[in-house]
């Protein structure tokens, strides 16, 4: 399942999504806006995106996941728009019977979004603000 949504993220919404008698565990990774980055005070993120290739993209790491481990569900949730220090701006969320698919598939989810989907971050500091790249 894959959500673009400029609405707060919470992850009880989405693990009761996974929640399935077969599942063995449940990891939901929380990416969350930090107050410093390299010693500069972070006021605010603003992340925009292509919405159209950024789903076709995010539906086609979500099909690599199914292929690659045996889990039960996955949720890949990003924010788009403003988002404040200590909000959540993404959210994986991994259903499987074991641990170690869980782990493995959200870690490879946030690589691949990093690297490949078209969903782009600028950071605002107190006296500039800057595109991140990666």
């Amino acid at each position: 399942m894959i959500y673009i949504t400029s609405k707060k993220l919470e992850n009880n919404n989405y693990k009761d999504e996974l929640s399935k008698n077969s599942s063995g565990a449940i990891l939901i990774f929380e990416g969350i806006t930090r107050e410093y980055t390299e010693n500069q005070k972070v006021i605010k993120l603003e992340y925009e995106c292509y919405e159209p290739m950024a789903k076709l993209m995010l539906e086609k790491i979500e099909k690599e996941i199914h292929e690659k481990w045996e889990i039960n569900d996955i949720i890949i949730a990003h924010r788009i728009g403003i988002v404040s220090v200590n909000e959540t701006s993404l959210i994986v969320a991994v259903s499987s019977p074991h641990r170690k698919a869980s782990f493995e598939s959200t870690q490879y989810v946030i690589d691949r979004l990093k690297r490949d989907v078209p969903i782009w971050k600028k950071e605002f500091f107190e006296n500039s603000a800057s595109w991140i790249t990666s």
